[in-house]
């Protein structure tokens, strides 16, 4: 969604320009994709053009930005800088700056030339990208400050593999910051702030957690059946999950190797005849042998009745397979009192 500005860029940024002598203007021009081209020039593809080192063309590049600022031309865009002044303070007071540029125009002309005002503009800070946030712009300091030292806070209390919905991840960082006025305190701003992070991200189903794990940062069909899986909340057949994952995701799904990466991953439990379960749902691992050896190393000697109870509560199977299994005496022994143990 963009939003309605009151000045337009592309003769706000020209008026600038017409401060500089020819060659400046071109470097500038160059620099931010000011031209037809919107992409930018490097330092050294810029060099080149002139026979210049790229260190002489960002001394250029400085004493261009400093003479626009000292500019008449300068003084008369006082209401542009103050309308995204207040664009940028309606947003949160800081933001990425994609999210900044996505907002005011999709069109990679009029993006360039916004951040070029913003470059120009003496009142806006930006921040480069770095290992824990995006490229980010603000005005107030301390703010900027508050914001990002509360999504660290965010990031450390978070499990490793650990889900949230985003009112519940909202809410948890609504409460790491402090002193900001409460026009600021939204469920839109809050949003804005948790996407400067690099470290927490939303997956594709809309729940929060950190980038890093494969909950959140989709690798493969292994990723997409937890999280089918999880929605689902209860034991589901692999040929469900492998509709389900081309239906919800519109990735192609085939059966059989979506079988296959259940069977690799310790994530998921075969709990039944292709029915498959998330392990940290509690279910034990192993074939029906392996429950009941299970069951009795953690309660002791029981009777066939308590063991097919409690196997039931762990496979989808017929009673008869877990009679079957508990007669094999190669595993399994009854005692003097007709209980079940493991056979030594």
């Amino acid at each position: 969604m963009k939003t309605a500005l009151n000045f337009k860029p592309k003769q706000s940024v020209k008026k600038l320009l017409l401060a500089l002598a020819t060659r400046s203007r071109d470097v500038i021009t160059k620099r931010y994709g000011l031209g037809k081209n919107p992409s930018r020039m490097t330092l050294d593809a810029i060099g080149k053009t002139y026979n210049i080192t790229r260190e002489r063309v960002r001394q250029i590049e400085n004493h261009a930005i400093s003479a626009i600022r000292k500019s008449k031309n300068y003084s008369d865009e006082k209401s542009t800088f103050e309308e995204i002044e207040k664009l940028i303070h309606s947003m949160g007071g800081i933001i990425a700056e994609k999210d900044l540029l996505d907002h005011i125009s999709k069109d990679k002309s009029t993006q360039s030339q916004i951040d070029f005002l913003l470059v120009v503009g003496q009142q806006f800070k930006i921040i480069k990208e770095d290992e824990d946030f995006k490229r980010r712009w603000f005005i107030d300091s301390s703010l900027a400050k508050n914001i990002q030292d509360s999504l660290k806070k965010l990031y450390e209390n978070l499990g490793d593999d650990q889900l949230v919905s985003e009112q519940e991840m909202i809410k948890s960082f609504l409460k790491y910051v402090e002193n900001v006025s409460e026009e600021h305190r939204t469920e839109e701003i809050a949003k804005r702030w948790l996407a400067i992070s690099k470290k927490v991200s939303k997956n594709p189903l809309g729940e929060w957690g950190k980038t890093k794990s494969s909950n959140v940062s989709i690798k493969g069909m292994r990723d997409y059946a937890y999280l089918i899986m999880r929605r689902h909340g209860s034991p589901i057949h692999f040929k469900e999950v492998a509709k389900a994952i081309t239906k919800v995701f519109n990735k192609k799904s085939h059966i059989a190797t979506t079988h296959n990466e259940l069977i690799k991953d310790p994530r998921f439990v075969l709990v039944g005849r292709g029915l498959y379960a998330l392990s940290e749902w509690g279910y034990m691992s192993g074939v029906v042998r392996d429950v009941i050896k299970k069951i009795i190393e953690k309660e002791g000697p029981m009777s066939k009745k308590d063991i097919i109870d409690k196997v039931m509560k762990e496979r989808y199977v017929k009673e008869n397979t877990i009679v079957i299994n508990l007669l094999d005496k190669k595993y399994f022994k009854k005692n003097k009192e007709g209980k079940y143990e493991i056979a030594k």
